[in-house]
C-alpha cells in the first residue's frame, strides 16, 4: 500500500521556520519525485516545491516565486523521507502543505498532477 505521511506542521509566528516531513512506504522510493503542494482556505491548490528523483547522485529541485530563497528541499532516500525547510514564514503562507510522488520523468515539476498524495499537515503563521 502507497503511503505518504506529512508531519512538522503547527503554528508559528512571521519570521519563524518550520520544517516539514514527507515519510513515504511502499513503492520504490528512489524512482519517484517528491513534490509539496498547499492549499489556503477558499484558494486552489498550488505547488510549492519538487525535488526529481535521484540520477548518479544529483537531483534537480524547483520552487515556486513566492517561496524560492526562503524554502529548501531535501531528500534521504536511505530514510524514504523527504523534508521542506520553512524559513522566514509570511502569514500568506498559511495552508494545508500536501506531498505527492511521481515517476514520470527524470525531473519533477510543481504544475504536474501527482500519481500519489499524502492527507496534510497544517501550517499557520501568525502575523
Amino acid at each position: 500500500e502507497v503511503q505518504l505521511v506529512e508531519s512538522g506542521g503547527g503554528l508559528v509566528q512571521a519570521g519563524g521556520s518550520l520544517r516539514l516531513s514527507c515519510a513515504t512506504s511502499g513503492f520504490t522510493f528512489d524512482d519517484y519525485a517528491i513534490a509539496w503542494f498547499r492549499q489556503a482556505p477558499g484558494k486552489e491548490r498550488e505547488g510549492v516545491s519538487c525535488i526529481s528523483r535521484t540520477d548518479a547522485q544529483t537531483y534537480y529541485a524547483d520552487y515556486a516565486d513566492s517561496v524560492r530563497g526562503r524554502f529548501t528541499i531535501s531528500r534521504d532516500n536511505a530514510k524514504n523521507t523527504v523534508y521542506l525547510q520553512m524559513n522566514s514564514l509570511k502569514p500568506e503562507d498559511t495552508a494545508v502543505y500536501y506531498c505527492a510522488a511521481d515517476s514520470r520523468s527524470s525531473y519533477c515539476s510543481i504544475y504536474w498532477w501527482y500519481d500519489y498524495w499524502g492527507q496534510g499537515t497544517q501550517v499557520t503563521v501568525s502575523s
